[in-house]
Order: C-alpha cells, then structure tokens, then sequence
C-alpha cells in the first residue's frame, strides 16, 4: 500500500468491504484465492509473495517422478 500509495478505501475494489479491508490488513482474516487474484491482476503483485504467510518462506513445489 504504501509503495502504490494507497489507503484502505483503495483496497476495497480488491478485497470487499471496509470491515475485510480492515480485518485482513489486522490480520484476522487471511486473503482468499479471489482476493490474490484480484491483488496479482490489479496491483502487479507476485502471487506467491500474497500466498506466503507472514515471516514464512515459501517453499518450491515438490513433484513425484512416475518412472514407466
């Protein structure tokens, strides 16, 4: 928000309604797959940086080979 400055009125068109606006930025509401996707399209925001959570990293998708 602040590098686009942006107010929480903004993030509405992203998220919802204010009370989402407000319960996700006080982290008692998590974002939705259609929050980051509207986040990613609108915004330009690295999807995988919105699915992390908070202090974690997230770590590379492991695939199983099917040898034959």
């Amino acid at each position: 928000m602040d590098q686009q400055g942006l107010t929480r009125n903004d993030m509405a068109v992203y998220i919802g309604s204010q009370s989402k606006v407000s319960e996700v930025l006080n982290r008692k509401r998590p974002l939705s797959l259609a929050m980051i996707r509207r986040l990613h399209e609108g915004l330009g925001i690295p999807a995988d940086s919105l699915l992390q959570e908070s202090g974690k990293k997230l770590e590379p998708p492991i695939f199983a080979r099917a040898d034959g």
